[in-house]
């Protein structure tokens, strides 16, 4: 028994009246075609009952690998920050992108930094800059939570990923740590070490940024503990207008030491979940002994060297992923806004350290 006959390329193009490149560039949705001709191919080959070879493009992809490129294809790394290398001096950034630096060479590409507020630089420019030299693969990474919640690239030339949330629009398949595990990972150590009056430290920009994940994390735990043992996370600075902490660059440190002095004093927690810039040098000034009076874990940890409890954030890990999804979009021909935007998410990694101790 014989088995049907598959439909090729060939068979859509002479129904459709078009050279079979055209029915290629159709169907790997290629910018260069006209949408409402990709739409006409793209619906005639769904009718014809056309399926791509799995075994075919396995070998295309491989002779693609291993032929030795005469210019290697480059990838944007766009950044949105105040000034241009301001997001190197920042917690995760430049880890994003060593992470998405070693992929692109892993896979045979550059990578090459554009910042998007590069004097005279407009949004529509870019995208003109990018089109002629033939760059279609975008990460959109280290975008200012203050620098506008929208970018306005020429997106159906543009397959693109983005690194954590901002901006928002549009929506991007997206990779970024998981705040909202890293903390619940953080408070089920901490109490499976025998703590139980948790207080969470944490700065209300850098919430922001995350769309609130950090925040959700402590409170989702904190519904497993008793009633008399929940405490209010402290959020700083206070209630105050966006533009007192919205600016990325610009935010501070440390906590207000009055404030926090009041509620640590009020709530009296046995160990603080935060990040060491945050409270470290403020319990120094109050003559609060870590882990003696207080204990402390660290959920932007950056060192393992058992001195200090905490999650380290596998911030290379999730540049090299961007790299690796848009990669696989490029190969497929995927351009524009996707329809059905997805989040991958990183998980973080415990360290037992002397700041937290389990407790007798």
């Amino acid at each position: 028994m014989s088995l049907p006959r598959r439909t090729t390329l060939a068979d859509i193009a002479r129904s459709a009246g078009v050279h079979v490149t055209t029915v290629s560039l159709a169907l790997r949705n290629h910018p260069r075609l006209p949408e409402a001709t990709k739409v006409r191919l793209r619906a005639l080959a769904e009718k014809m009952g056309y399926a791509p070879d799995p075994m075919l493009r396995a070998l295309v992809s491989y002779r693609s690998l291993s032929t030795a490129r005469r210019q290697i294809p480059t990838l944007a790394y766009l950044t949105n920050w105040a000034t241009r290398w301001g997001w190197k001096k920042t917690t995760a950034h430049p880890e994003f992108y060593i992470g998405a630096e070693k992929k692109a060479r892993e896979l045979g590409f550059k990578l090459d930094h554009f910042w998007l507020r590069e004097p005279g630089l407009t949004q529509g420019r870019l995208s003109g800059i990018l089109n002629a030299r033939g760059i279609t693969g975008l990460i959109v990474a280290s975008h200012g939570r203050e620098m506008g919640d929208a970018l306005q690239l020429d997106w159906p030339k543009f397959s693109a990923v983005k690194i954590d949330y901002f901006p928002h629009q549009p929506l991007l398949h997206n990779v970024t740590n998981h705040q909202c595990d890293i903390v619940r990972l953080a408070v089920q150590r901490v109490v499976a070490a025998g703590y139980k009056r948790i207080g969470f430290v944490m700065h209300r920009g850098w919430d922001h940024a995350v769309d609130h994940y950090w925040t959700a994390g402590f409170l989702c735990e904190q519904q497993h503990l008793d009633d008399a043992d929940r405490i209010p996370a402290h959020i700083f600075p206070g209630p105050q207008p966006m533009e007192a902490w919205l600016n990325e660059h610009n935010a501070p440190v440390t906590v207000d030491a009055a404030e926090f002095r009041l509620w640590y004093e009020r709530h009296r927690p046995e160990v603080i979940v935060s990040k060491a810039a945050f409270v470290l040098p403020i319990l120094k000034t109050m003559g609060l002994r870590v882990p003696r009076d207080v204990a402390f874990v660290d959920i932007f940890l950056d060192e393992t060297t058992g001195a200090i409890a905490g999650v380290r954030q596998n911030h290379e890990t999730v540049g090299a992923l961007s790299v690796e999804i848009l990669a696989s979009q490029l190969q497929h021909n995927k351009y524009g806004v996707p329809e059905i935007p997805t989040t991958t998410f990183v998980e973080g990694t415990w360290f037992a350290g002397a700041t937290c101790p389990p407790r007798a």
